[in-house]
């Protein structure tokens, strides 16, 4: 796991899982939510449903390169406590 980049992780399955906010991550996210500004994002990102924490994972996961574990993501075994702790983690992460 590369700090200095941001990324931070998250167990899926028993196996521990790189996430990064990437620009392109960010944009994927803005999109799905239909959001136009980080201000209405930032807003968003406070009342997700579990569907759509998933959605912000999936693309966390895919920013760091774990394409093959975004996709299987649906399947795995993922506590909503330890999916909200890492997003957050993650944006933290990327605005530090």
């Amino acid at each position: 796991m590369n700090g200095a980049r941001g990324e931070t992780s998250i167990v899926v399955d028993g196996v521990e899982r790189r996430l990064c906010l990437t620009l392109g991550a960010l944009a994927e996210i803005e999109t799905a939510f239909g959001c136009q500004t980080l201000g209405e994002l930032e807003a968003r990102m406070r009342r997700l449903s579990a569907s759509e924490l998933m959605q912000v994972l999936s693309a966390l996961l895919r920013g760091a390169g774990e394409s093959d574990a975004a996709a299987a993501l649906q399947a795995s075994a993922v506590g909503a406590g330890a999916a909200a702790k890492a997003v957050a983690e993650a944006f933290r992460a990327a605005l530090d």
